[in-house]
């Protein structure tokens, strides 16, 4: 098989069929489906699967006890609406390379792992990386389990229903310590790739960012008797909210310094056409170049949107400081393929939340023409899918056969 057509098995799995977007969020009838996919594919491939105890799967080539691991993959998990390379084409990538050594004879002197990680987009719950924090102990297992999604369903509900035990979350210290290197490759998610006039890239670092719950508190009243002077309207604030952080983040987003703001989701109570609302929620997702920018960002917005007679409350939900891939390891796998480019990244990664654990990471990342993703436009093309794939082989053959690994 190819990279491809093994996207192509899994194509119609979680698409909406009005917007051609994908819901596969995690622990649903999709995400399951993908589940059952990727543990079919591995043992078809002579892996031996295994599935910890917070939902991420591994499926190895050789014995996992013996340590000085290589791991690879990603995760299948989207955003609403999301493409079909965000996850998956790491995944798919990962599998047809194991599928490439193999047919090359290549004879591994360490263990090989190919990782699916559980809920990395959040989409359900809200918390990026839901899987790779709960392994590396950054997220407790209690907060995890009392995060809802929004029909009101506990993560620990969501994990119970699909056969899981939620009281068996927690840390992965000791498989976490037998990793020697993680190499994931993932679709870019900008347009870095294009400008760059190249098919693929290593990555460098993840740039600073979180997630901000907004609470804005008002007075409801009637939508046909209150005169405009007497309303204290949270939606107005809110408005207020949106714009202040497009001029934030537009002010400080120069071509030496990036800021990105997005008000992507909001709730409204009552919710009713003709009632001034009582409260407004909207989540504020905000990236920065560094800790400082983000910072002021931050102020800066909450400074924009302070109003008389409204309560506005900042609640942090998470918050990941600039995350840097392995040097050693990054430059190795450059190395391997000279006149890569080198490109960091405003998009949150497993590998970066396991870099910031101390597992040497690296990340190659295969060229978007559309620039666009989380995105039913997201697109990858075949010949760069192909090009990346053989890359990721290339670089696992590499790692397995060493003498020893990049330190």
């Amino acid at each position: 098989m190819s990279v491809v057509s093994r996207l192509d098995t899994i194509a119609t799995v979680g698409r909406d069929p009005s917007s051609g977007g994908y819901r596969r969020l995690a622990w649903t009838d999709a995400d399951l489906t993908l589940r059952e996919w990727f543990a079919s594919e591995a043992s078809s491939l002579g892996l031996d699967v295994e599935t910890d105890r917070n939902g991420n799967i591994w499926a190895w080539w050789g014995d996992p006890s013996s340590g000085d691991a290589v791991v690879t993959g990603s995760h299948l998990d989207s955003v609403p609406d999301g493409g079909n390379y965000d996850g998956p084409l790491g995944v798919a990538s990962a599998l047809d390379a194991v599928g490439e050594l193999q047919r090359r004879g290549v004879q591994p002197r360490r263990p090989l792992a190919v990782a699916c990680f559980t809920d990395e987009e959040g989409g359900r719950f809200g918390v990026a990386c839901i899987g790779s924090r709960l392994a590396t102990g950054v997220l407790t297992p209690e907060r995890a389990l009392a995060l809802r999604d929004v029909d009101g369903v506990t993560f620990a509900e969501a994990l119970t229903r699909a056969g899981r035990d939620p009281h068996a979350l927690g840390a992965e210290s000791e498989r976490l310590k037998r990793i020697s290197a993680f190499v994931e490759l993932h679709v870019e998610q900008g347009r870095g790739l294009i400008d760059l006039g190249h098919a693929v890239a290593v990555g460098t670092a993840i740039l600073p960012h979180g997630r901000w719950r907004i609470d804005i508190g008002g007075q409801p009243n009637h939508a046909g008797t209150t005169r405009m002077a007497d309303r204290r309207d949270p939606m107005v604030v809110f408005a207020r909210l949106v714009l202040a952080a497009q001029a934030e983040a537009s002010a400080r987003d120069i071509p030496t310094r990036a800021a990105r703001a997005t008000i992507g989701k909001v709730s409204c109570t009552p919710n009713a056409v003709n009632a001034v609302p009582a409260h407004v929620t909207g989540w504020l997702d905000a990236r920065a170049e560094d800790e400082e920018t983000l910072d002021a960002l931050l102020e800066a917005i909450a400074r924009d949107i302070a109003t008389p007679g409204i309560t506005v409350t900042v609640t942090e939900e998470s918050r990941t400081p600039a995350q840097y891939f392995d040097v050693t390891l990054s430059e190795h796998v450059a190395g391997l393929m000279p006149g890569t480019p080198l490109l960091a990244t405003g998009a949150g990664h497993d590998a970066g939340v396991l870099a910031e654990a101390g597992v040497p990471s690296a990340m190659l990342f295969v060229r978007n023409p559309t620039g666009i993703s989380h995105s039913p436009e997201e697109r990858a093309e075949d010949a760069d899918c192909e090009t990346g794939g053989q890359a990721l082989a290339d670089v696992l053959a590499d790692l397995l056969t060493a003498d020893t690994l990049p330190r």
